[in-house]
């Protein structure tokens, strides 16, 4: 997800950005991306740590790595006025560290964009909980192939249509801590991680996955339906998220 966002700033698609530079736990990706921004004529350095990408001082630091390097370097960064574009929201289940984030963006000027990834609808999701009384429930679907090396997994699941969740945003994200942040996000735009109901279903053969997140009110019901067959939607969700920032007419 990282290369398809850095090749979205070297080809020109977010020509108000520069990259700077990157730091992987791989050295090879971040050797791989370093070296497509130098065959460009772009300085890019390569970070041997977190501390080093800090030093580099950027406006905005992309996040597509896991919650726990979230939970590491995200206050950290936010103390250094980095603005913080981030596809691991699930470390926000955790509500002291969402605060801790909240009110260190706030001390230090900078700002955290929690993009949509595999999912969408944070407006109307937002906007239907300031009216009142919303409830919010979340679908996902993935094939059992997805879930291997899950809690949930055995082989029963490669013939077996089955619920193999049922809870809140917050306890799925401390079952599947890489494969359900999205359900964080759609909790956080509404009802919280405590409150938003989250069902999984493994079904035998299926590819890719399905997000359907639902919310209701009094006078509103709306039902956001995302299949993604890959998981590049998430890395396009930064690419839209980094365009919005900077665009003169944004859709909210």
């Amino acid at each position: 997800m990282g290369t398809i966002v850095a090749d979205a700033v070297l080809n020109g698609i977010l020509p108000e950005y520069e990259l700077i530079g990157v730091f992987s736990r791989t050295a090879k990706k971040a050797e791989a991306i370093a070296n497509k921004a130098h065959e460009k004529g772009i300085e890019c350095r390569i970070a041997e740590s977190f501390d080093n990408l800090i030093d580099l001082n950027p406006d905005i630091m992309v996040e597509a790595a896991s919650p726990a390097a979230m939970r590491q370097w995200a206050v950290t960064a936010l103390k250094h006025g980095i603005s913080i574009i981030t596809l691991s929201i699930g470390a926000f289940a955790d509500d002291e560290f969402y605060d801790e984030v909240r009110h260190t963006a706030k001390d230090h000027n900078a700002q955290v964009y929690i993009a949509s990834g595999a999912t969408g609808g944070f407006d109307v999701l937002q906007t239907a909980t300031l009216m009142g009384n919303a409830k919010a429930e979340f679908f996902n679907e993935k094939g059992p192939d997805a879930l291997k090396g899950t809690p949930v997994y055995d082989d029963s699941l490669q013939k077996e249509e089955r619920t193999v969740f049922s809870g809140t945003a917050s306890e799925a994200i401390m079952q599947f801590p890489t494969k359900v942040n999205v359900t964080v996000a759609a909790a956080r735009a509404s009802v919280g991680p405590d409150s938003m109901k989250v069902t999984m279903r493994s079904t035998p053969g299926f590819k890719g996955d399905t997000q359907r997140v639902e919310i209701r009110n009094e006078q509103v019901h709306a039902v956001i339906d995302v299949y993604s067959a890959t998981a590049e939607i998430a890395a396009w969700s930064v690419i839209n998220t980094l365009r919005n920032i900077t665009s003169p007419i944004v859709f909210c």
